[in-house]
């Protein structure tokens, strides 16, 4: 769910790992995806369809499964509807349609799709997994994700590039929580002591999410500085505004590394956003 070099009106370097998986598992589903997004299109089925479809999937497959302990299910489910993320972005390409409204509504529904499953954990913790520790531990994940996402967002808006790429991003965070949730509930099967995984990926997001916050509030400071002074102006800038801090609209959180995998973008022929 989550990052791209070429999206439906996105841009991102990814890191190295993230290019080989581009090169080869993106390129194998992207030819496997094909001829379901042709078959879509001829059906009349728009790609921002598909967008909306499988995050309402994802949404369905967190909030039914996850806080019921059913987590080899809802982990089946989630990743069913995972590749909508690649289907629409295919369906795009085919039709030669990139535009802002794409890149908006992806970004933002990769959002609500990571907001769900951190919160069926959250809500499994709070009731019958009855730990609130790891309740809390969840809402963190689900709260510095956003975060994480807003600080790279923010950033760009006002004009910075924001080239870092930060230690665990939205592509990572959905696939060490997801995987781990799967292996979990292999646990309703008879394999012992295996629960444990979920609260260990738990903790390793959350403490991944604030490094890179971190690495990203560090990146965005240098960067302004370095602006300024390239511009010559250290200081207040004119009219009033204090560095920028009121310029420009609010944008949508995205996570162009990888969080929107859901963190979540739509890629050219050769590749295609990661997901969560």
């Amino acid at each position: 769910m989550g990052q791209p070099v070429a999206s439906r009106g996105r841009a991102a370097t990814p890191t190295l790992g993230k290019a080989m998986l581009n090169k080869y598992a993106r390129a194998f589903f992207t030819r496997v995806l094909t001829p379901f997004a042709a078959f879509l299109i001829r059906r009349g089925v728009s790609p921002d369809t598909v967008t909306l479809l499988g995050t309402a999937g994802v949404v369905a497959g967190a909030l039914v499964f996850f806080p019921r302990g059913e987590f080899f299910w809802g982990t089946i489910v989630i990743t069913l509807f995972v590749f909508s993320d690649l289907v629409d972005g295919n369906m795009a390409r085919q039709m030669g349609r990139s535009s802002r409204w794409g890149a908006f509504l992806d970004s933002t529904l990769d959002r609500v799709a990571d907001s769900a499953i951190f919160g069926g954990f959250a809500l499994w913790y709070a009731g019958s997994g009855d730990d609130n520790i790891l309740c809390a531990v969840s809402i963190f994940c689900l709260a510095s994700g956003q975060v994480v996402s807003y600080t790279k967002a923010r950033g760009e808006s006002i004009g910075l590039p924001v080239a870092v790429n930060g230690l665990v991003e939205r592509a990572e965070r959905l696939v060490i929580s997801l995987v781990a949730a799967g292996l979990a509930g292999f646990e309703t099967f008879g394999v012992p002591g295996i629960h444990v995984l979920l609260p260990i990926a738990l903790w390793i997001v959350a403490v991944g999410s604030v490094v890179t916050l971190i690495q990203r509030v560090v990146t965005v400071r240098r960067e302004s500085a370095e602006a300024d002074a390239a511009t010559g102006q250290e200081g207040d800038r004119p009219g009033g505004q204090d560095n920028g801090r009121e310029q420009g609209p609010e944008s949508a959180p995205q996570d162009n590394s990888q969080d929107n995998s859901q963190d979540s973008s739509k890629t050219s022929s050769q590749s295609s956003e990661a997901t969560s």
